[in-house]
């Protein structure tokens, strides 16, 4: 297998994010084929198509660039209000225009939720998903990654629970298999 750049992009902006903390263990988890960094995206203005001229805002087309450049995309969120949150939607919106030139198209990618309550994030897993059908991005169906009580998983930003470090590793395996399957 050839070794994969995945863009990592994390929906909490918070220091001391849970969604940040796993998205590290994912990556430290995955299998030596998969290059995996993490794409920022708090500091990009909100999606604006008046903003989408010969000039668009210099942190849209870096984005945009980073994920072309990428070879798939591991989405990891919280759950706002039994969805997505807005910094994440706006990534995605960004990404996705100009219409017809989306960054996004054809890229593997898989979602990632959590949160401290029992469903892990369940809600906003499947908002993520119904924008990456639109986006005809293939995503990954099997292994679900729905983390529940994610904060009593943590010491600091050390992973402590073995079940979930070995269900990340297993799921980053999967996802290494998903991306070489629908490589370009």
């Amino acid at each position: 297998m050839a070794t994969r750049k995945i863009a990592v992009l994390v929906g909490s902006l918070r220091k001391e994010s849970f969604t940040r903390k796993l998205a590290k263990s994912l990556m430290l988890a995955a299998p030596p084929t998969l290059e995996l960094e993490i794409v920022e995206i708090g500091d990009m203005p909100l999606y604006n198509q008046d903003d989408e001229t010969d000039t668009p805002p210099a942190t849209w087309t870096e984005f945009r660039g980073r994920i072309r450049d990428a070879d798939g995309v591991l989405f990891c969120t919280p759950e706002y209000n039994r969805s997505l949150p807005g910094v994440l939607k706006n990534a995605i919106d960004v990404g996705s225009r100009p219409y017809g030139q989306a960054a996004w198209t054809g890229k593997p990618c898989a979602v990632v939720s959590n949160s401290p309550g029992a469903l892990g994030g369940f809600g906003a897993n499947h908002a993520v998903r119904q924008c990456l059908v639109f986006l005809n991005m293939p995503c990954m169906q099997s292994p679900e990654a729905y983390i529940g009580g994610v904060a009593n998983k943590f010491d600091g930003d050390t992973l402590t629970d073995e079940g979930l470090k070995t269900f990340l590793q297993q799921f980053m395996e999967c996802f290494a298999t998903w991306v070489e399957r629908h490589a370009d």
